[in-house]
This record gives C-alpha cells, sequence and structure tokens, in this order.
C-alpha cells in the first residue's frame, strides 16, 4: 500500500513539475502534453479505485473484527454462565450431607425357654442388626434439617392399631411387606448461635448414653449395653420440640415430648416397650419432659452428665377407661467418660420410679388383646449401671486394636408396690473383648462373657458374640 501511495505522489508532483516547466520547455508540443496528462490522470483514477478497494478491505477487516470480538465476548459469557451455575450446583451440594452406619452379628448365647426353665439351650444366630441412613440439608445458615431411617433386622414390620368398636375395644396387628424400617429421627433445626438453638419434629431424647453413643465405633461391646435396654427404649425418640446449645464446655437440652403409653409396660424391660412407634399413631394425652445438661463431649473424649425424664403415662393409654390414675415416670442418670492417651472409661447410672405400678399391672392384665402373661407385674422402682475400659494398643503393637472389659447390670423389678419382687429378672453381663480398625471407618468386634441372674436355681450361662460395623459421613 506504501508503494501505491509514494507512485501517486510521483505521479502528482511529475504534474506539477510539467506545469511549471511548460514555460520552460516550450518545445513541448500541447498533444503530448495532453497525452502526458491523461496517461496522469488514468493513473490517477486507478490509484483513486486502489484507494477504494484498500479502504473496502480496511471497513471488511474491521467489521470482521469487530465480529471477532463479539463472538468472544459470547464465548466469555457463556464460559461466565457455565462457571456460575457449576458453583451453585456446588453450593447446593454443599449444602446436602449422607451419613450411614450399620453394623452384622454372630451371637452364641445359652437361653432359657421360659422363666421356669432352669436348663439353658445354646443357640447361634446371625442378624443384620441395623442400617442406618442419615439425610441433611443445611437450608440456610440458621435452617437445617435431617432425617435418620433405620432399617433392622431384615424382618417383617408389624404395627399395632387399636380398634374401639370390635368386642368392646382389641389391639389388633397389620403385618407389613418387606423388612422392618424404622423413621428415627426427622427434625428441622433453627440454631442462630452456639448457644441457643430449637428442634422440632421426630427429635432423639437425651436420655441414657445409648442416645448419644449409638454408632458402632462409639460402644466397645458387640451389642449395645442390655442394661439400658432393660429400662428405656434404645435410641429413645418421641414427637416433640426441644431447645438445646453450648455455653463454654457446657451442653444443655431441654424438651417436650409425646409420652410413653402405660399398656406395653412389662416386666423384663419396665417401660421400654411403651415406646409408641408400635402403634400407627402416637397418642399425646399426656406430655413429657427430658432434659440433659453435659460438661464436656461424650462423642470426642471425656465428660460427666445427668439426664432427667418425667412424665404421666396413663392418658396415652388406648383404653383410657381402664385405669383412671396417673402412672407418673421419672428417670435419672449419671454418666462419665476418661478419654485420655490410650484409655477409655465410661459408667452410667440410671435409676427410675413409677406410680400405680400395681393399677396399671391389673389393668393390663385384663385388657383384651394384650396377654401379658408372666410379664405384667410392674417395679415401682428400677435400676440399672454399666461400666467399660478400654485400652488402645496402637502405640505399643502398631495394630488399631482396643482391647475392652465390660460389666451390664439391670433390675427391672427393684421394688414393687406390693408383694414380693422377683428377682428373675436381675441379670449381669460380664464380659471381655476386642475392637480392631481395619480402617477407620471399619471396626470388628469380638466378645465374650457370663450371664448371672440373681436366682440360685438359674445357672449362670455363657455368650459369645461377633460383630462388624461400619460408620462414613460425605
Amino acid at each position: 500500500m506504501s508503494k501505491k501511495l509514494t507512485l501517486l505522489a510521483v505521479s502528482i508532483a511529475s504534474v506539477i513539475g510539467l506545469g511549471t516547466s511548460a514555460s520552460t520547455y516550450a518545445a513541448i508540443s500541447a498533444e503530448d502534453l495532453a497525452k502526458a496528462i491523461a496517461k496522469q490522470e488514468a493513473e490517477i483514477a486507478q490509484l483513486k479505485q486502489q484507494l477504494q478497494t484498500i479502504a473496502k478491505e480496511q471497513a471488511q477487516q474491521a467489521e470482521s473484527q469487530k465480529q471477532i470480538e463479539v463472538t468472544q465476548h459470547q464465548q466469555q459469557k457463556a464460559v461466565s454462565d457455565v462457571v456460575t451455575n457449576v458453583a451453585a450446583a456446588e453450593d447446593r451440594f454443599s449444602q446436602f450431607s449422607f451419613k450411614s452406619y450399620g453394623s452384622a452379628n454372630f451371637t452364641s448365647d445359652e437361653y432359657f425357654d421360659n422363666v421356669q426353665d432352669t436348663t439353658p439351650e445354646r443357640r447361634n444366630r446371625f442378624d443384620l442388626e441395623r442400617i442406618v441412613t442419615e439425610f441433611g440439608y443445611q437450608f440456610t445458615e440458621h435452617w437445617s434439617m435431617e432425617v435418620e431411617i433405620e432399617y433392622e433386622h431384615g424382618g417383617t414390620g408389624a404395627a399395632l392399631e387399636y380398634d374401639g368398636f370390635d368386642e368392646f375395644g382389641e389391639f389388633e396387628s397389620e403385618i407389613e411387606a418387606g423388612g422392618e424400617v424404622v423413621v428415627e429421627k426427622a427434625e428441622i433445626r433453627y440454631r442462630p448461635s452456639e448457644a441457643f438453638g430449637v428442634k422440632f419434629g421426630n427429635i432423639h431424647l437425651p436420655i441414657g448414653l445409648t442416645s448419644t453413643l449409638h454408632k458402632p465405633n462409639q460402644y466397645l461391646t458387640v451389642l449395645r449395653h442390655k442394661s439400658e435396654a432393660a429400662m428405656i427404649p434404645a435410641v429413645w425418640n418421641e414427637n416433640g420440640i426441644g431447645v438445646y446449645g453450648e455455653v463454654s464446655d457446657f451442653h444443655y437440652q431441654a424438651q417436650i415430648v409425646s409420652g410413653l403409653n402405660s399398656e406395653y409396660f412389662r416386666t423384663y424391660d419396665w417401660v421400654a416397650s411403651g415406646h409408641q412407634t408400635r402403634f400407627e399413631h402416637v397418642n399425646a394425652d399426656d406430655l413429657a419432659f427430658a432434659g440433659r445438661i453435659d460438661y464436656g463431649n461424650f462423642k470426642t473424649g471425656s465428660a460427666i452428665g445427668v439426664s432427667y425424664y418425667y412424665g404421666n403415662t396413663s392418658g396415652n393409654r388406648n383404653k383410657s377407661n381402664k385405669l383412671n390414675v396417673d402412672g407418673t415416670l421419672s428417670i435419672v442418670t449419671a454418666a462419665a467418660a476418661f478419654v485420655e492417651g490410650p484409655w477409655v472409661l465410661r459408667g452410667q447410672y440410671m435409676y427410675g420410679t413409677l406410680s400405680d405400678s400395681d393399677a396399671i399391672t391389673l389393668a393390663n392384665k385384663t385388657t383384651p388383646g394384650l396377654q401379658p402373661g408372666n410379664f405384667a407385674q410392674l417395679g415401682s422402682k428400677s435400676q440399672s449401671f454399666f461400666v467399660e475400659a478400654g485400652f488402645k494398643l496402637d502405640d505399643y503393637l502398631a495394630i488399631p486394636m482396643t482391647v475392652f472389659a465390660n460389666i451390664d447390670y439391670s433390675n427391672p423389678l427393684m421394688e414393687v408396690e406390693s408383694g414380693t419382687a422377683t428377682k428373675r429378672y436381675e441379670n449381669t453381663w460380664s464380659s471381655i473383648g476386642v475392637n480392631y480398625f481395619p480402617i477407620p471407618e471399619i471396626v470388628i468386634k469380638a466378645e465374650g462373657g457370663l450371664q448371672q441372674v440373681a436366682v440360685a436355681s438359674i445357672p449362670d450361662t455363657n455368650f459369645f458374640a461377633l460383630g462388624v460395623g461400619y460408620q462414613f459421613s460425605l
């Protein structure tokens, strides 16, 4: 292009030069001058055309560059949108949580056919004890929810329904298809600060250490502690509302929840069977209070704590006209844990009272469909305790293993309102065992021990158990 401009400049200069030299070179004829001018004009026209072509090409290049810039902007915007969408999806996923734990066991126990039997028979059993899935979602900084579903024993689920119009009122059992599935927790939480939070729905009661330490890696024995199961519902959950929080190293909980139903209180497990999960609907005529305060954290280390439960039970009976007393239930527990270095020490004492236990016993005996038989008598007082001690071998043998010893004791018939309390249900379990962790998420357990009944005519029995458990979170 520069070459063409130079040629044009030379041509123009030539024309000017011709004009100025006309007087100097007069000998040049007019015809030659005309031809020269025509030639220069043709060249100028040609250069103008070339300039127009160049200008057109430059305009096209500018338009192309503009289109390239528009395309690049669109691509950058598309990439930005994708990044934003991916970040939003990641943010939504980060608000979702999933946890699971479970256990499967083999047990070899000596059983008695009935309470009069004094000759035990050994039975070996496998049990897919439980698989639990926990789903959580963090709606906002303060609002969240959690749902916990437990699949138990791979058995068949059954629900009880009270029919008030069938032969003056009877209990009917409905068999559900498939294995037993239990909603153990379904709660919504609002926690504006560490010091205070509110939760409502189907919530865990803070009564007993099993409510806190119920995953396989949180207790040393193969099965959860038998002493607690002989008094209260395992991992006790009810419908209600509660407040909770942490101040310094103190943790507190206080709840108002649905109460128990005394129609299913039994000798061998005191009030545990009164848990209304066996019914299709939960009666709430009698509510209960549950509270707990801990110093330290039982899940992560050393701690001490107490819990308390109080509530009436007769108002939640389906056959409420069979009983006109309160049936007030009171339970208190004290627990402690010492977890330091290789040592793991935990213990709990539980004590409970039940008013009007004789009246409840009589009402249960005469209610159609209940048929408590020999298990109708109820203790007005009950007690239990456990102590477990473990020693970690990790630092000494480079093996992720803990050896332990454990004692469980329960007496659901500690006292009765009238008559004499039988000692047939006063049990002590003593055992030793080992926990092995091939990886942190899996534990393999073995335990062997002795069960003793506080009746001289009942021989001591031996038990052995193997178990495997897992736990993980996403």
